[in-house]
């Protein structure tokens, strides 16, 4: 089929005298005039082929990708992390990119293995015994966890820390106005950390950073406390390369873990397709939203895959379900699922020590030369705040001509209340210690 077939004035004639309509306006005369366009598109002259491919090409001209023209320093969810080639290479073939979703698993047996060995991998991560095949990203992880969570405990309070990404906060208050969920935000206070409600009467679940929006490791085993007292829900989001250094959500008794699966081989793609990980104890299982992939055995007694405990209610009984996600973002998981085998457990800690090593002597760098870092007992893992004393947004504008993408702008929507910290820097296994140098030369120079 071609991209683009227009119809011949013959098909519209016979379109319109099978709709008993006497020309093509009355199709929408439903329209109100109010809002209605009654006159000719201000369209250019048309252009031949080749000219409309030269404008496109003058348009992607103007894109700076962070791999190549502009040195990434900028994080808050979208991490510039090194994809191996294998990754690219396997996840392009077209038995994974062309593959439908596997409802039929005696024609799906590669896609369904793969997303059981991406389900596996990410259980191991978690800590938490069940995964899923993934959602659409860390936002709608959120979503779905406090519908869960809200189901599960019959209750409608949450509490979610102002350290979650204000764009997942954002969209989790939005989607809580269907359901009648409560969202309340606890705040952050000057040294980074959570400042949880005293009164957790009726929480159902409580959500924690880890690490926070702002980089810093929070204390799970207090916000583990708090919520076991008030018979609520510990949700953790946290950052699947910190987990390479650090315990994992499972190992502190979180109840569910969500993240954003980008930095697992997905490419910054200007903010998508991405990729949301979601884990549950095995005592929610029966409420895991999206897909399952389980490992069975076939009438001849051979391994396979297939989709598995799937709440009818998805599908039958809407109103009743804890989740209406039916899908999953597979090419993503695959991918993941691919980067994380080609690095292993070994490649997997490399990429940690890399990342924290490299903002450990930018962050020295950067007192060394007079800036302001954000003093707090917590500690951070590849992402921290600095003071500037210019608007962060002005920096940002600056440094990109010097060839740096230099962070994100703590202000505007991305504002953490009560906290004091301007732009929000974040290194990755890819940034050197000759793009570290140049980086603190060229900010030093527009600061001052």
């Amino acid at each position: 089929m071609s991209s683009f077939t227009p119809h011949t004035q013959a098909e519209i004639d016979s379109m319109l005298t099978f709709l008993g309509l006497d020309s093509f306006d009355q199709l929408y005369a439903s329209i109100p005039d109010a809002v209605a366009l009654r006159r000719d598109l201000q369209l250019p002259k048309a252009l031949s082929e080749f000219e409309v491919i030269d404008v496109m090409a003058d348009y992607a001209a103007m894109n700076h990708p962070s791999n190549r023209d502009l040195v990434c320093f900028a994080g808050g969810g979208s991490y510039d992390h090194d994809i191996a080639s294998v990754t690219s290479s396997i996840g392009s073939r077209s038995e994974f990119v062309t593959a439908y979703t596997p409802y039929q698993p005696e024609v799906a047996q590669g896609v369904l293995q793969g997303l059981f060995e991406f389900q596996s991998m990410v259980s191991r991560i978690s800590g938490l015994g069940i995964s899923n095949a993934s959602l659409y990203d860390g936002a709608s992880a959120l979503v779905e966890a406090i519908n869960l969570g809200c189901v599960k405990t019959k209750r409608s309070r949450v509490v979610i820390s102002g350290g979650i990404n204000p764009n997942w906060r954002e969209v989790a208050e939005t989607f809580a106005k269907g359901p009648g969920h409560e969202i309340e935000i606890a705040p952050i206070g000057p040294d980074g950390a959570t400042i949880w409600p005293t009164n957790l009467d009726g929480v159902a679940l409580l959500v924690v950073g880890y690490p926070n929006f702002l980089g810093f490791v929070e204390d799970l085993e207090a916000v583990r406390g708090l919520a076991s007292s008030a018979g609520a829900l510990m949700v953790v989001a946290y950052d699947p390369i910190a987990i390479s250094l650090l315990r994992s959500p499972g190992s502190y008794g979180a109840d569910i873990a969500i993240a954003e699966g980008q930095p697992l081989g997905i490419p910054l793609s200007f903010g998508g397709p991405y990729l949301g990980l979601f884990s549950v104890s095995n005592e929610l299982v029966r409420f895991l939203p999206g897909r399952l992939v389980g490992e069975t055995l076939d009438m001849n007694g051979k391994r396979a895959y297939v989709t598995t405990l799937r709440a009818r209610e998805q599908d039958i009984r809407r109103e009743k379900a804890s989740s209406n996600v039916c899908t999953n973002q597979t090419l993503m998981a695959i991918w993941a699922a691919i980067q994380l085998t080609w690095l292993g457990k070994s490649g997997f800690l490399d990429v940690g020590r890399s990342c924290l090593s490299s903002r450990v002597y930018l962050e020295r760098r950067l007192v060394s030369e007079g800036l302001t870092t954000i003093e707090t007992r917590l500690p951070s893992f590849r992402e921290f705040p600095v003071r500037l004393k210019k608007r962060a947004s002005t920096v940002i504008d600056e440094m990109h001509p010097l060839g740096f993408l230099a962070g994100v702008a703590l202000e505007g929507s991305l504002a953490i209340d009560n906290f004091e910290g301007d732009l929000l820097i974040a290194l990755t296994e890819k940034r050197t210690r000759t793009e570290i140098d140049r980086y603190v030369g060229a900010l030093v120079e527009v600061i001052r």
